[in-house]
């Protein structure tokens, strides 16, 4: 099975087994967004915007094979729960982010990962999925003082110490510290590619499109490069009703010869 992405003039296959969706949680505040922005672009914006719900695509060509991540930059506020929970369900990788120098956000953090590992383990029970479930637990901010820090490096890694799929990393989004190591570390617990970090693999423009997924495609100008990323600037998420079906296809997929009981969006 294919999914079908447009942008632009162009339009890209790339196989549903290599289609990943990667889902940011945290309070608001905390620089989600940024951390979202340093992974897509490289920049970090000064100026905060409250986030509702933001949706990017990156798509990849990585020693030929395509590869296709979906990225989920939630609201801080959650207004609409059923709407976080369905995030969880359709997520396969999470970064959950908290301020070093706020514990109420730390606090949400911890709440965050029960609900995930509560939401997930339903569904798991109905598709026999895998149980593994890569997360890191980010504490952005570490390039304040420390006389501003609220929560101590070990306190974090406690909440990730029984779990060999879960990683701690103290960052700043702001200087860029750590970050890219973070997502090599996620990547990795996932068994994706570790040419989709931000700085393993050539940034090109969508008026590459047209040949990105060719198997021979490479840039003249860079040698010995074969893993490229590419932003898809009309990515839009999937409707809800979409998001929906996924869910139900899974379980029908994997249970129709049991018993099935409701996961519920609530």
């Amino acid at each position: 099975m294919m999914k079908t992405m447009s942008g632009g003039n162009c339009t890209l296959n790339v196989p549903a087994k290599n289609s990943y969706r990667m889902v940011v949680l945290g309070a608001s505040r905390v620089g989600k967004s940024s951390i979202v922005s340093r992974f897509l672009n490289g920049r970090f914006e000064d100026q905060y915007t409250p986030t509702i719900e933001d949706f990017h695509r990156k798509v990849y060509n990585i020693r030929g094979d395509m590869y296709q991540l979906d990225i989920l930059d939630t609201s801080g506020n959650h207004p609409f729960p059923a709407m976080r929970r369905l995030s969880i369900l359709t997520g396969d990788v999470f970064i959950l982010v908290f301020s070093l120098d706020n514990r109420e956000s730390f606090d949400e953090v911890k709440r965050l990962q029960k609900q995930i590992l509560e939401v997930k383990s339903c569904l798991k029970n109905k598709t026999k999925e895998s149980a593994d479930l890569p997360m890191v637990i980010c504490g952005n901010k570490n390039d304040h003082s420390e006389i501003f820090r609220k929560v101590r490096s070990d306190e974090g890694e406690n909440l990730v110490s029984s779990d060999e799929n879960c990683a701690y990393f103290e960052v700043s989004a702001k200087k860029n510290t750590n970050v890219d190591e973070m997502f090599y570390v996620l990547f990795s617990m996932a068994k994706l590619p570790h040419e989709m970090s931000p700085s393993l693999h050539r940034k090109i423009s969508i008026q590459y499109g047209d040949t990105f997924q060719q198997k021979s495609f490479r840039m003249r100008r860079v040698k010995d490069m074969d893993a490229y990323g590419m932003i898809s600037p009309f990515a839009r998420r999937p409707s809800v009703n979409s998001d929906l079906k996924y869910i139900k296809s899974k379980v029908l997929r994997e249970g129709q010869s049991r018993e099935r009981e409701k996961c519920t969006i609530q």
